[in-house]
């Protein structure tokens, strides 16, 4: 895309890359790394001043060595191509780990934010307009910020949100922390942006995103963020805007069949000489989408419709009456790359009661026909019946014969009654 002409500081907004994450055990390996490539592109093309990471670099607190690589290189040639890069940590990494080496790579304009105690000490970028102070701050987990980790509450420096005060939760951390924001910002002015990581109200959840809400008190309000010129929020992974300047860059892949709509990317972001002028979209490549299907087997397997979805990842729900067998064998043939198989017949009806009300009060006989006709969908046979009934009785007499038999022994000669 031909670069239009710079006006101002020139952002590029992007989160929750999750390096080292699977989907349900297939390599992601080389889509995060295509994403990264282009990542790299859009700076040069789109002549970007800073990338923001808003958390969740990484996908676990102790990541593969090959995300490790992948993280490395990326942070280098993103450096290369001529942006700074500001990066602090969320609820999936560790932030110790990834902060490693921070006061370092700093001088060489990797800026590597994951301490409580850096919250309210900005990244000062400049451009043809003066200087822009970019506050990152980590995730914050209630229970883990001491006393005197992050300033007081200040009520008169605005929105605190710190109605759950009691509690220590998410509004009141980072209460304290965008205190500390505002303190710094009374001393210097000029324009801000603030990286966050968290669950802001108003934005819609993924099944792929850890829960980090105890009771409900994990959300906070956006009005914490009044007076920035731009937030950049990581933790959803869907891209969402909550408001002009308050924005979820969302995660560049897809982790979960719940994201299969989505569409991914990046936000460029514009500061000119009064705050912030231009937000813009970044689609992200795709290597393989994500389609969930439903239906009858062998029309899941006939239906010309669904030749869009060969070589996508693919999770199917059989709405077939009765199981059929060898279902995942006879989807892989024509869907390679399916993920998931859940069987939902048509017309079954849900029993909500437990295990134990279940079978109260009911023989061995009758449980075990519910067990046969709940994984094969159709009820069993007068043969089978009686079948089971042998077995019983074979079982029940070994017991007689030998009630101190060992364990496994009882079935022992069994095989012509199965």
């Amino acid at each position: 895309m031909p670069a239009p002409s710079v006006v101002g500081m020139r952002l590029l907004h992007t989160s929750d890359w999750h390096l080292g994450r699977s989907l349900h055990r297939a390599d992601l390996a080389p889509a995060q790394a295509a994403f990264l490539d282009h990542l790299v592109e859009t700076v040069r093309a789109e002549r970007v001043d800073a990338v923001l990471v808003s958390g969740d670099v990484y996908d676990r607190a102790l990541p593969p060595l090959e995300a490790v690589d992948l993280l490395n290189d990326a942070l280098f040639r993103l450096r290369e191509a001529g942006a700074r890069v500001v990066v602090t940590s969320g609820n999936h990494d560790s932030a110790k780990r990834l902060g490693v080496h921070d006061r370092l790579v700093d001088a060489a304009g990797v800026h590597l934010r994951t301490r409580v105690s850096d919250v309210g000490t900005p990244v000062v970028l400049e451009d043809r307009h003066g200087p822009v102070a970019v506050y990152p701050i980590p995730y914050l987990e209630p229970a883990a910020v001491g006393a005197d980790d992050l300033p007081p509450l200040d009520p008169a420096a605005g929105p605190s949100c710190d109605e759950e005060a009691p509690t220590r939760g998410h509004a009141h951390v980072l209460g304290r922390a965008m205190a500390a924001v505002r303190a710094d910002r009374e001393s210097h002015g000029g324009r801000s942006v603030v990286m966050a990581h968290g669950w802001v109200t108003g934005g819609a959840a993924c099944e792929s995103e850890r829960d980090i809400t105890v009771g409900g008190v994990g959300a906070v309000s956006a009005a914490l963020f009044d007076g920035v010129d731009y937030v950049a929020l990581g933790h959803l992974h869907g891209p969402q805007t909550l408001a002009d300047r308050l924005r979820y860059s969302g995660s560049p892949l897809a982790y979960s069949f719940s994201e299969a709509g989505h569409r991914k990317g990046s936000w460029l972001v514009e500061l000119g000489e009064s705050g912030l002028s231009r937000v813009e979209f970044v689609p992200a490549p795709t290597t393989r989408a994500l389609a969930v299907v439903r239906g009858n087997l062998e029309d899941l397997l006939a239906d010309p419709a669904l030749e869009c979805h060969v070589d996508d990842f693919v999770s199917v729900t059989l709405t077939d009456v009765v199981r059929p067998a060898a279902a995942m064998d006879r989807l892989r043939t024509r869907f390679p790359h399916v993920l998931v198989l859940s069987w939902e017949p048509v017309g079954a009806l849900v029993d909500e009661r437990g295990y134990t009300e279940r079978v109260r009060g009911r023989s061995d006989l009758a449980v075990a026909a519910d067990f046969v006709a709940h994984v094969r969908g159709t009820g069993v046979t007068g043969e089978e019946v009686a079948l089971l009934e042998q077995a019983f009785e074979a079982v029940r007499v070994a017991e007689d014969a030998d009630p101190f038999a060992a364990p496994g022994t009882l079935f022992e000669g069994l095989e012509g009654v199965a």
